[in-house]
């Protein structure tokens, strides 16, 4: 499968997500527990990987597959770095207005670049690295309400510590998928094995969040498992079933692809779920938004395009073969 189809896969259940946690909503609030759709597609996750790992292992040859310590060890640290960062986000909301946080969170495109040149060794060209700040431009664009409204003046009012805990929030998230791309990457490992890898401590992770939970609240409302299921729909499951189908997604990009297409995946899944907005939700569109869609266009283009279709090289006049050899032919003629 080509990198670009996953990716175009990647970008519409990426956009699909945020529609249907809208569209599971009842009367403006959830009537399940939203906790449990995370822990939930972990666990979709991990079976589809077991069930294609094993349909791996009756080929010939069998997959690779590293068992050893040393190897398996580094796979909780992306789920650790994961944790650290949703802490990180709700400090960050704290000191940030909902529109402030969404617009800081466009740092993780360049920080996402930075930290694929130092820690992957991964050069860009100058056209890339240009490419890329546009997209962060565009897509923060696309966010910026008429300079007019409160949310707009609230984007440079808020505190320090909103500024700093935005720029972690940024580093974190890049720095578990540039983590995840290494860990992927660093053998030839089949990809399966090392998804089971990763899901089995996600899904330990994040039910010892559950747990967690009930333990914050006194088990007001039961054990975790007794209500694992409340007040699930079709909707709420098409939510859990997009949420872990994405993850597959990104993983496979991971191992064939890198971070950066991901990043452009998920940057125009957030343009085209504000597009599809407009006609399911009666959102009212933008001149910010388009010339955030025109220059996240550019972008894409820039990044990906061949140099040969954005630089206009200089043609270098050839001498023809043929003359050089009727004039060695002439001279040897005249000797």
């Amino acid at each position: 499968m080509q990198w670009y189809v996953v990716a175009s896969l990647l970008t519409v259940l990426t956009s699909s997500q945020g529609i249907l946690t809208t569209l599971s909503q009842s009367n403006g609030g959830y009537k399940y527990d939203y906790a449990t759709v995370p822990f939930l597609a972990e666990v979709f996750k991990l079976i589809v990987s077991c069930v294609l790992l094993w349909r791996e292992c009756q080929r010939s040859p069998p997959p690779k597959m590293t068992t050893e310590w040393r190897s398996v060890r580094l796979f909780p640290i992306p789920s650790v770095i994961y944790l650290i960062h949703n802490n990180v986000q709700f400090a960050t909301l704290t000191f940030v207005d909902t529109s402030t946080y969404q617009i800081m969170g466009n740092l993780k495109i360049v920080t996402t670049g930075i930290l694929f040149r130092l820690f992957l060794k991964r050069k860009l060209s100058n056209l890339q690295w240009m490419a890329i700040v546009l997209l962060a431009i565009g897509t923060t664009t696309s966010q910026v309400k008429g300079c007019g409204e409160a949310s707009c003046e609230s984007l440079f009012s808020s505190p320090i510590q909103g500024y700093m805990l935005g720029i972690l929030s940024a580093c974190l998230s890049a720095l578990a998928g540039v983590y995840t791309e290494f860990l992927m990457k660093k053998s030839s490992d089949s990809l399966y094995w090392q998804n089971i890898q990763l899901y089995t401590f996600g899904a330990i992770f994040n039910m010892a969040k559950l747990v967690l939970d009930d333990f914050r609240s006194g088990f007001e409302k039961g054990p975790w498992w007794q209500r694992l299921f409340n007040g699930y729909t079709i909707t709420t499951w098409m939510v859990v079933l997009n949420l872990g189908s994405t993850g597959l997604l990104v993983s496979w990009l991971m191992k064939y692809a890198d971070n950066i297409v991901k990043v452009y995946s998920t940057s125009m899944a957030m343009l085209l779920t504000m597009v599809l907005s407009v006609f399911l939700f009666n959102f009212k569109p933008t001149l910010q938004l388009f010339l955030g869609i025109f220059v996240c266009m550019m972008s894409l283009h820039m990044y990906f395009a061949p140099p040969s279709m954005l630089v206009d090289l200089p043609v270098t006049a050839k001498a023809e073969p043929q003359s050089l050899v009727q004039v060695s032919v002439d001279r040897r003629t005249a000797s």
